[in-house]
């Protein structure tokens, strides 16, 4: 699997949350080796549920400002 964020190369792992209420102790996902970036079930559910907004407006240029 490759990041979404930086391309490089991502590993299965387990990982443990003391604070799920669902019982489930530990879940597995995956993690990017470079920049640490994890993704997992509950975040593809998630992301398919609510897109990234689209800015279509275009921002005003302001003359003499740098």
């Amino acid at each position: 699997m490759e990041c979404q964020r930086c391309q490089s190369g991502m590993i299965l792992e387990r990982f443990a949350d003391l604070n799920d209420d669902t019982g489930h102790f530990n879940f597995r996902a995956w993690r990017c080796l470079i920049c640490g970036h994890i993704y997992d079930a509950v975040i593809s559910a998630n992301r398919k549920l609510h897109p990234a907004p689209t800015n279509t407006k275009k921002r005003k240029s302001v003359v003499g400002v740098n």
